[in-house]
C-alpha cells in the first residue's frame, strides 16, 4: 500500500481543513502522505505499513495524543512522531518528549517553520518549534501560574463545577465521552490536580469558573 523511494508520513487529526492544510505543506515528491481522523484507525495502519513519520494532534476524538505517541513508539521505535497541536502547556509538551516524541509544533506556527521542523526531524534533530522553544527554555519557578485554556476546555471545566458526569457534558456539548474524558486528563494534567475537587477548587479561587 505503501510506495518505495518516498518517506510515507501520516497525518493524525479530527479536523478534516487541518488534515488537508498540512498536507498541502508538503513535498509530494518527497513524501506519501496519509490521512487519519481517528488515532486508533492510524494505529492499525503503522501496525500493517512501514510509516517513517508521523504527525500527531495530542486531543483526538478517541484518545489522547500522548498516549497514541507512547503506543506508537513501542511498537515502531524508528518511526518519528511529531506532535501538531494547539497544547502549549510546559508539562504536555515535555510529557510527549517523555513518551518518545521526536518534536513538538504549535498549530501557530507559519507554514516554513512546519516544514524545516519536518526535515530537522528526518536528519535526527528534535524537532521544536520557535514558541515551544521558548516555553520549554522558561525556568520553571515554584510560583503557580495559571494555564491556558481552550474554548472547549472552559466549557468543560464549567460542566465539571456544576457537578455534570461525562455523560453529560458529551450530551450538552454534541462531543463523545472519550473527548471528554481526554479532555478530563488534559485539564488535571494542566492544573497539577489530582483529582476534580481538586481541580474546581483550583479554578474558582483562581475565578476562572
Amino acid at each position: 500500500m505503501c510506495k518505495k523511494g518516498k518517506l510515507n508520513l501520516i497525518i493524525v487529526d479530527d479536523h478534516p481543513m487541518i488534515l488537508e492544510g498540512l498536507k498541502s505543506l508538503l513535498n509530494i515528491q518527497q513524501y506519501q502522505v496519509f490521512l487519519f481522523t481517528k488515532g486508533k484507525a492510524a494505529l492499525d495502519f503503522i501496525q500493517e505499513n512501514k510509516i517513517d513519520i508521523v504527525l500527531l494532534d495530542i486531543v483526538l476524538n478517541d484518545g489522547n495524543g500522548l498516549d497514541f505517541c507512547r503506543t506508537i513508539k513501542q511498537s515502531s521505535p524508528d518511526t518519528i512522531v511529531i506532535a501538531v497541536s494547539n497544547q502549549a502547556e510546559r508539562s504536555i509538551i515535555f510529557q510527549f518528549l517523555e513518551n518518545g516524541g521526536n518534536g513538538y509544533i504549535l498549530k501557530n506556527a507559519d507554514a516554513n517553520e512546519i516544514v524545516c521542523c519536518i526535515e530537522n526531524a528526518v536528519n535526527g534533530e528534535v524537532a521544536l518549534s520557535k514558541e515551544v522553544k521558548e516555553i520549554m527554555l522558561k525556568p520553571n519557578v515554584n510560583n503557580y501560574v495559571l494555564p491556558r485554556l481552550t474554548k472547549r476546555e472552559q466549557q468543560i471545566l464549567r460542566y465539571i463545577s456544576e457537578g455534570s458526569t461525562s455523560v453529560e457534558i458529551a450530551e450538552g456539548l454534541f462531543i463523545s465521552v472519550i473527548t471528554v474524558e481526554t479532555h478530563r486528563r488534559n485539564l488535571l494534567q494542566k492544573f497539577k490536580a489530582k483529582n476534580m475537587i481538586e481541580l474546581v477548587k483550583i479554578a474558582t479561587e483562581n475565578k476562572l469558573i
